[in-house]
């Protein structure tokens, strides 16, 4: 444990030692203020239902732009094998990186938590709904993340990851509309594969067990297999 523990400090330390991760997070906090006041401005509701949604679609496009460089970076520098070589199984380096980026998600949800007080200045928002809409968007985004490590973990060349992790995110996300055209088990697969389903409830402050397991099992499935790539080397 404190092997993943130095390594996500040492992965996090290479984050904020440049100038990169102050302007994601004040880019990405940016433009979720500007939607954020242009929904209360639309829709003059106490919620936070509508912002959950914009921030799910737009962590599509951004996640990514942060998970690409993840594995495919220290291929691309050589240092893929000093890594494999040191004193780290597999699983604590995919845990260590998958971490380090998992906290500074978490730091940037966090700061988004100020939205909370601006809709109770307006009105009596349900504070239940909007911890259930922030834990479904925690979630969302660690699947996310783990995805673009999954992908990171394929190849040494930093724009293919993240085309591959748009690929599998906009297929997740777009699934649910894709029902039209099936009926029955096919139907009912899509839906349940959509992650726009699984948001949609927490969203409106219903949590239940099936959406926490889907994100969970997501979660596990992706490190998994990331595992097993950084194991066997499929990368080389």
């Amino acid at each position: 444990m404190n092997k993943i523990i130095a390594l996500t400090k040492k992965e996090l330390h290479g984050y904020f030692s440049s100038p990169i991760a102050y302007i994601i997070l004040i880019a990405c906090l940016s433009l979720f203020n500007v939607l954020f006041f242009m929904l209360i401005e639309q829709n003059r509701e106490v919620s936070l239902r509508d912002i959950f949604q914009v921030m799910e679609f737009m962590f599509i496009f951004i996640i990514p732009l942060l998970t690409m460089k993840l594995f495919s970076e220290e291929k691309a520098n050589g240092t893929m094998e000093f890594l494999l070589t040191a004193p780290l199984t597999p699983s604590m380096i995919v845990l260590g990186k998958y971490l380090s980026m998992l906290i500074f998600y978490s730091l940037l949800i966090a700061l988004t938590g100020v939205y909370y007080f601006i809709v109770e200045y307006y009105g009596s928002p349900d504070p239940y709904s909007i911890l259930s809409g922030y834990i479904g968007i925690w979630l969302e985004g660690a699947f996310f993340i783990a995805i673009g490590l999954l992908t990171s973990s394929w190849t040494r060349n930093q724009i293919i990851a993240a085309m591959t992790s748009y690929l599998l995110l906009f297929s997740l996300y777009f699934s649910v509309s894709f029902t039209k055209y099936f009926t029955g088990f096919a139907e009912s697969f899509l839906i349940q594969l959509s992650t726009r389903t699984h948001l949609e409830n927490f969203a409106i402050g219903v949590i239940t067990t099936s959406d926490i397991i889907y994100y969970l099992a997501g979660i596990v499935l992706c490190l998994v297999l990331t595992c097993l790539s950084i194991n066997h080397k499929l990368w080389q």
